[in-house]
């Protein structure tokens, strides 16, 4: 096996999509509870574009190289995983590249359903959507069947994940987007109640439907006030971006009134432990899901490693729905 390998790197730093180049770097060896990877498929997430602009920086220790999910066949293995295993795995960084490192817990089996094992791309988009879904509107969000979640940005690579998961679960799914094609696009992926986001006042379609009790909201401060608006009493709003501005002003009486719940969190910084406590969750609750058929990734488009720098300008330019995948 080669010492070196293909991976991507930030001309300057930091830049623009074009910045990104394929450059030829040592390969990552594996350290104690580690497993190398033979990168196959790597996700293409928001966080990489903010790393790529310098207001993401990776967590010490981890790679500098961007991307945050893979999958591809282990080759130096650890704990419950051997050489030839297929898997997918949620990283610190450093997925687009040729080969990858990652604690052994943080892997998963490729999953399959009743139309055989996914393929490298379509499991490459499950770990970075997954594992935040499953922490943000599950676990801190507390969505319980029968509830309803309005989640901002449906057709996102977050928002597709999080109607299937949502509707798996039980629950009822409101979803916003910007324009008519977006709202359209969010009804085909499960929602119950899909709102234009650009055309309507989503507060008053969503107390028109009863109320909502999760928010999934990754535009910020902007949307505060109508989330409330929306919001059922008891209920809660989890942030996981903040596209729109990122400081709240807070009007404490009416969460007082609701009994209103804010919260929120990044994934990247969590310790290994809590990365691998999730994820032996997500094997538990999520994959049966998708066993079932009732949980698949929405791919969007593929781009050949090499071409990262389109990759990400497709992302910027917001007409995706679903994930953008990296083929190695």
């Amino acid at each position: 096996m080669s010492q070196t390998m293909t991976a991507i790197a930030v001309e300057g730093g930091k830049g623009a999509a074009d910045a990104l180049r394929p450059e030829t770097v040592e390969r990552p060896r594996p350290g104690p509870g580690q497993i190398l990877i033979r990168v196959r498929a790597a996700g293409v997430n928001r966080p990489d574009l903010l790393q790529r602009l310098g207001f993401y920086p990776p967590p010490p220790g981890a790679p500098a190289t961007l991307g945050l999910e893979v999958a591809g066949e282990v080759v130096t293995g650890s704990g419950r995983w051997k050489a030839g295993d297929k898997v997918c795995a949620l990283l610190g960084g450093g997925g687009y590249a040729q080969y990858a490192v990652v604690d052994a817990r943080h892997a998963l089996p490729i999953p399959a359903n009743s139309d055989g094992l996914f393929d490298f791309a379509h499991a490459a988009a499950l770990p970075e959507t997954v594992f935040t879904v499953f922490a943000n509107v599950f676990e801190h969000g507390a969505l319980k069947v029968g509830e309803t979640l309005l989640i901002h940005g449906g057709t996102s690579g977050i928002g597709t994940t999080a109607i299937a998961m949502a509707k798996a679960h039980g629950a009822r799914v409101i979803a916003t987007g910007r324009g008519p094609d977006k709202k359209a696009q969010a009804l085909a992926l499960g929602a119950d109640i899909a709102i234009d986001a650009k055309a309507e006042d989503f507060a008053e379609v969503a107390k028109a439907a009863g109320g909502v009790d999760v928010v999934l909201d990754m535009v910020g401060a902007s949307y505060l006030e109508r989330n409330l608006d929306a919001l059922n009493t008891g209920g809660r709003i989890v942030y996981i971006a903040a596209l729109a501005g990122p400081v709240l002003e807070v009007p404490v009486m009416k969460i007082m009134q609701k009994r209103a719940v804010i919260t929120g969190s990044t994934l990247r910084p969590r310790s290994a432990d809590e990365k691998a406590r999730l994820a032996a969750e997500i094997e538990r609750v999520v994959w049966p899901w998708i066993a079932a058929g009732k949980l698949a990734p929405v791919i969007d488009a593929t781009f050949p490693l090499e071409d990262a720098a389109a990759a990400h300008a497709h992302l910027e330019a917001g007409e995706h729905v679903g994930k953008v995948v990296l083929l190695a």
